[in-house]
């Protein structure tokens, strides 16, 4: 009798781990509908031989990130608008935000995940859905925050992978000089052209794609991660930042709260640096107009001249660019881009502006996809 009830529980359990196992392959094709619709929020100066710096700010969802081809239509869709618009040319740089790429861990997953009404309930989707990844991952993960750290780490591959067939096709695509936004990657390099991820630590970095459709340089990582994020995204360990020779002159690539820092834009002033591209992403709908935190426990305020709660995060951004720093830097414009969009019960705030021969020029915050244009 032992044996019959061991043998009835072990064909069970078997039929139940092959169900489960065919539970996680199952990918529905993506069917969710998105606004493709964009509108001009500054377009600043004139058609000129120089070319112009672009900055597209997009309105995305989690379910935009459901397929490649997705997330393809829509970002063609505000590129083809430009177009239309004249605002695309072989000496056109454009500008995607911060994370755009990072969010690239939520592809291909179960209806279950996109329809999750918070993102700690999508994480859980993630996790049931790719066990054997979800395991790896975690023994790998490095970080303080362990369980964020492997939701980043477990599709890594993949991630690497679409990121550059995502955007250098892109670039490709509409003959423009792309700044790809940024992606969490770990240990990210380029070998032989192709984004290769490694079993070190977390980056978040930024590619730069030619109108090739190749990448330009190494990937920038960022020397100054938030304070929410170092609990899992370390700084670089160099602190090199590069400069690239594009259509439109030299261009430096500064990651955020990069973006922030003096010697930052010194050392671009000393390499040459003639346009900068700052990717950039904020958490929280309001976010723009409460008091700025700053990063807390870096303690370099006298450094940036500003102490966290003296202005608006929004004036604390425009206040440290590339307009106020025009003592040390050459660059004659720069352009901050910012995600916006809802991620499950999270939502991603910041106004895109540009800074112009040492003006600034804000954006306003209406809702839906910006372009912001600048010519050079």
């Amino acid at each position: 009798m032992a044996r019959l009830l061991l043998s009835l529980f072990s064909i069970v359990l078997v039929a139940m781990l092959g169900a489960y196992a065919v539970w996680t392959q199952d990918r529905p094709a993506g069917h969710y509908l998105s606004d493709l619709r964009i509108q001009v929020a500054l377009d600043e100066g004139v058609p000129a031989e120089r070319g112009n710096l672009l900055g597209i700010q997009p309105e995305l969802y989690a379910t935009d990130y459901q397929s490649l081809a997705s997330l393809h239509r829509k970002l063609a869709a505000y590129l083809n608008h430009a177009r239309d618009l004249g605002m695309l040319g072989p000496k056109t740089i454009v500008v995607l935000p911060e994370h755009i790429g990072t969010l690239l861990w939520a592809r291909g997953e179960k209806d279950e995940l996109y329809q999750a009404p918070r993102l700690a309930e999508a994480n859980q989707w993630l996790g049931y859905s790719n066990p054997l990844l979800f395991a790896r991952a975690w023994l790998d993960a490095k970080s303080d925050d362990r369980a964020q750290d492997t939701r980043l780490r477990m599709k890594s591959h993949s991630m690497a992978s679409d990121y550059q067939q995502l955007f250098g096709g892109l670039a490709k695509e509409f003959g423009i000089t792309l700044v790809a936004g940024s992606i969490i990657l770990p240990n990210p390099q380029l070998v032989d052209g192709t984004l290769h991820v490694g079993r070190g630590s977390l980056y978040n970095i930024s590619l730069v794609f030619a109108a090739d459709g190749k990448p330009l340089g190494q990937p920038q990582r960022q020397l100054y991660p938030d304070f929410v994020q170092r609990r899992y995204v370390q700084p670089s360990p160099d602190p090199q930042l590069q400069v690239l020779d594009t259509p439109a002159g030299r261009l430096g690539v500064l990651i955020g709260s990069d973006s922030w820092y003096p010697a930052n834009y010194a050392q671009l002033n000393a390499k040459g640096c003639e346009l900068i591209a700052v990717p950039a992403a904020l958490n929280g709908k309001d976010v723009w107009r409460e008091s700025w935190r700053g990063n807390p426990d870096r303690r370099d305020f006298e450094q940036l001249g500003l102490k966290p709660g003296e202005v608006t995060e929004g004036e604390a951004w425009q206040r440290l660019s590339h307009a106020s720093q025009a003592t040390v830097s050459t660059a004659r414009a720069s352009i901050s881009v910012f995600l916006r969009g809802q991620f499950w019960d999270q939502f991603s705030g910041g106004q895109s502006f540009a800074n112009h021969d040492g003006q600034t020029h804000p954006t306003d915050d209406g809702r839906g996809a910006r372009l912001i244009n600048l010519w050079l």
